[in-house]
């Protein structure tokens, strides 16, 4: 996940690559899904509903929500 791009500043490329909205066209009505997408997609399923913004801003906490997401979907 990217904690570690949310912390940087908003002037920095990959933060506005990973919160960008995609262009083009996607294949037969696909959805158009981002990067932050997929985290709060994820975090819902861990049943975290805040911003997780705010939640990436401390490591350690980040950290923990992370490795429990991994393990989930490992087979």
């Amino acid at each position: 996940m990217g904690g570690h791009v949310a912390r940087m500043g908003d002037e920095r490329r990959a933060y506005k690559l990973f919160l960008g909205k995609p262009e083009g066209k996607c294949p037969c009505g696909r959805l158009k899904i981002r990067w932050e997408d997929n985290i709060i997609c994820d975090l819902k399923e861990e049943d975290y509903e805040g911003d997780w913004k705010t939640l990436s801003q401390n490591r350690v906490t980040w950290r923990s929500y992370v490795l429990v997401t991994m393990n989930l979907q490992i087979p």
